[in-house]
C-alpha cells in the first residue's frame, strides 16, 4: 500500500459548455476540478425501491433538504438516481425517471451543487444535463449507443462503469476467467473509447456487486491499485452492497456502514480517487482521520 494517497492529486475535466462548476478552475476553454486524496460522491436516491433508502427523498423538498446535509457533511458530488439497479430490480421508463431526477437536478443547480445523474438512458441524460447536471454515472457503462454522443455534445465527463449482464439478472452465477484483467482491460478500453467520441474525461468504477461474487467482487478490491495507475481517476462504490452482509453475517443494508467504511478505506489508501457512499459523514471524517495516520512526517510524499 502506497502511503501517498493523502496528498494525491486528481483531476477530471468538463468542457466549458456546461454550466459553471463549483469548485473547478477554468483551464483553454475547459473545466477542470481538482481534489486532494479521496473524495466523497454523496448518494440521493430519488426513487421509491431503492436497496437501502428508497422513498425517503422522493420529493423534490425532501430530496433538496437531504443534499443540504451531505454538502455539509463534506460530499464534493451529489449524486442523484432516479431509477434503481439493485439486483433483482426491473426498470422504469425514461419519462418515470425524467419525472423524478429532473426537478431535482434543476433544484440542486440553482443552489450551486456539482452534480451526478445516475442513468443508463442517453434521453434521460441529455435533459439532466440540461437542466444543470455536471456529470452523467452510467451503471451500464454507456450501452446505450446514444450516450456518448449525449455526453459528448454537452463536455460532460462520466462515470464508466463495469457490468455483466443486467440488474434483473446480473446476480445469477456471474462468471470470469480472470475478473481482474477482463474489468480492467475493459475500463480502460472504454474511457479511451469515449474520450476519441469527444466525452472531455472519465471516471473508472468496477462496478462491485455488478455481476459479481463476493470472491469477484474481493478480487477487484485488492487490485485497486492496478487500475488507479491509468490515466483516470478511480471511483469505488461499496456503500451498504450486499458484500458487506456477506462477510458479516449483516442482512440489513441500513446497518452496514462500519463495513462500507471498511472497505472505503482500504480503496482509498489504494489509490481511489472518490468514494460513493451514503453515510457521508461518517466517510468524511473517517478519510481525514486515515490520511493523518498515512501522511509521512515532515511533507514528504
Amino acid at each position: 500500500m502506497t502511503l501517498a494517497w493523502p496528498t494525491r492529486v486528481h483531476r477530471l475535466r468538463f468542457r466549458r459548455s456546461l454550466p459553471p462548476l463549483p469548485g473547478a478552475v477554468e483551464e483553454r476553454g475547459s473545466w477542470e476540478l481538482r481534489w486532494t486524496g479521496c473524495a466523497v460522491m454523496g448518494i440521493l436516491n430519488v426513487t421509491p425501491d431503492s436497496f437501502s433508502d428508497g422513498g425517503r427523498h422522493a420529493d423534490v423538498a425532501a430530496a433538496v433538504a437531504q443534499a443540504e446535509s451531505l454538502r455539509r457533511a463534506g460530499a464534493l458530488m451529489i449524486d442523484v438516481g432516479g431509477e434503481s439497479t439493485r439486483p433483482g430490480s426491473h426498470g422504469v421508463s425514461a419519462a418515470e425517471e425524467l419525472d423524478r431526477v429532473r426537478p431535482v437536478v434543476a433544484a440542486l443547480a440553482e443552489r450551486g451543487f456539482l452534480i451526478s445523474v445516475d442513468t443508463l438512458k442517453a434521453e434521460v441524460a441529455a435533459e439532466a444535463l440540461r437542466a444543470g447536471a455536471h456529470l452523467i454515472n452510467d451503471v451500464s457503462g454507456l450501452r446505450d449507443p446514444q450516450m456518448v454522443q449525449v455526453c459528448a455534445e454537452a463536455g460532460a465527463p462520466v462515470c464508466l462503469m463495469h457490468m455483466q449482464g443486467e440488474p434483473r439478472t446480473m446476480q445469477r452465477s456471474p462468471h470470469y476467467t480472470d475478473v481482474v484483467e477482463e474489468v480492467h482491460s475493459y475500463l480502460r478500453r472504454e474511457a479511451e473509447r469515449v474520450q476519441v467520441a469527444g466525452v472531455p474525461d472519465a471516471l473508472l468504477d468496477p462496478g462491485l456487486g455488478f455481476g459479481k461474487s463476493l470472491e469477484h467482487n474481493l478480487s477487484l478490491l485488492r487490485a485497486v491499485p492496478d487500475l488507479a495507475a491509468s490515466p483516470w481517476p478511480v471511483l469505488i462504490g461499496a456503500s451498504r452492497k450486499g458484500m458487506i452482509g456477506q462477510l458479516s453475517d449483516e442482512d440489513d443494508p441500513a446497518q452496514r456502514d462500519p463495513g462500507s467504511l471498511a472497505l472505503h478505506l482500504h480503496a482509498a489508501r489504494s489509490g481511489a480517487a472518490m468514494v460513493r457512499v451514503h453515510a457521508v459523514a461518517e466517510h468524511g471524517q473517517a478519510l481525514k482521520v486515515q490520511a493523518g495516520l498515512d501522511r509521512v512526517p515532515g511533507g514528504a510524499g
